[in-house]
Formats: structure tokens, sequence, C-alpha cells
């Protein structure tokens, strides 16, 4: 069971992706055979918020797509939930980057929700090995939702 807190702060009507975070977050969880209830934040944000993230979290003076905050210390369980973190998505960035790679937003939001959950699990692209495990995970999950470029 997934316990999701999802906030918009920008104007976009971004309601509809709830259901499917919810449902890849479900089904990520049980390919990492993760059976506790679990519970994490997902915040929609502005280009100017993102960037003002990036730049004090990260040191990184620019906008981005997608940043995760996840627990250094492991998955710390609160009152019988996994905490695993928080997840800011841009979705003006998500546009753009969609009209780029000529797919949908749908598409974008979604992986960008996948590659941010997956690092909150504690998945990385620092070296070439774990990069290719994080983009097989991803690929795994888009394709059993069927939500392909």
């Amino acid at each position: 069971m997934v316990e999701m807190y999802f906030k918009n702060h920008t104007h976009y009507n971004v309601k509809e992706y709830k259901q499917n975070f919810l449902a890849i977050a479900n089904y990520t969880l049980e390919l990492f055979h993760i059976q506790k209830p679990v519970e994490l934040s997902v915040n929609i944000v502005t280009r100017n918020q993102i960037h003002e993230i990036n730049k004090k979290y990260r040191n990184m003076d620019r906008v981005t797509d997608v940043i995760s905050f996840e627990f250094d210390q492991g998955f710390p369980e609160i009152d019988g939930y996994i905490m695993l973190g928080d997840i800011f998505i841009c979705q003006s960035k998500a546009a753009s980057q969609a009209k780029m790679y000529q797919h949908s937003v749908h598409r974008e939001m979604c992986f960008l929700f996948t590659h941010g959950l997956l690092h909150l699990l504690k998945m990385d692209h620092l070296n070439p090995k774990d990069e290719k495990k994080m983009i097989d995970m991803q690929e795994k999950i888009m394709n059993h939702f069927k939500i392909f470029r």
C-alpha cells in the first residue's frame, strides 16, 4: 500500500497523474519485494521552484526536471509506514522535454515519477553498471504500463 501526498504547486491540471503514480509505485514496490506500507510525497512544481530547490540543495543553478530526496539512513519506519522521501517534478520542463523527445507529456511525467521513485529506493546512475540497472528497471516499469515513447 502506498500513501502518497500529492501537491500541485502550479496552474496546470495534473490530477490525473496521482492515480498513474500510485499504480507505478505499487507495481515498483512489488518488484522490490516491499510488502509494508510506504509513504512518499510528490510535488508538481514550477520552473522557478525547482530551480530554487536545485540551487539550494544541490548547488546547481539551473532548472531540472525531477529531484528526489530520499532518507540517508535506510528506510525509516514511522507508525507502520516505510518513509521513502519526496519527489519534485517540474511539469513545464516535462512538457518541453516531451516535445523534444516527440512523445506525450503523460509519458514524460510518468517517466520522471518512475525515475524519482527509483532514486528513493536507492537506485542511482553514477557509474555505467548502476546506470544500466536503473535504465533497465525504468523500462520494465514503463513497459508494464504500456507507456512507450
